[in-house]
């Protein structure tokens, strides 16, 4: 395979990764943990988890911008 075509597919790979253990984590905290849902009030809980959903949205986008925004030379050999 190409090195410049295994790069692109690497750099493609690690953004769904990324995505996907991100998405674990927040579904895990926030919905199986309950830390998303407010009963009758909004408890630190809930304070804490959507602070680190903000947070950690952040984060990947951030990485994920950081991960693209230099180009793939497809010429070197």
């Amino acid at each position: 395979m190409e090195p410049g075509v295994r790069k692109y597919l690497i750099r493609i790979v690690n953004t769904i990764s990324m995505f996907l253990l991100w998405m674990a984590v927040n579904s895990c905290a926030g919905i199986m943990y309950g830390a998303a849902y407010w009963e009758s009030s909004f408890t630190t809980t809930n304070i804490i988890f959507y602070t680190w959903l903000l947070l950690s949205t952040g984060l990947l986008f951030w990485y994920l911008y950081n991960k693209w925004k230099d180009p793939i030379d497809y010429n070197e050999e």
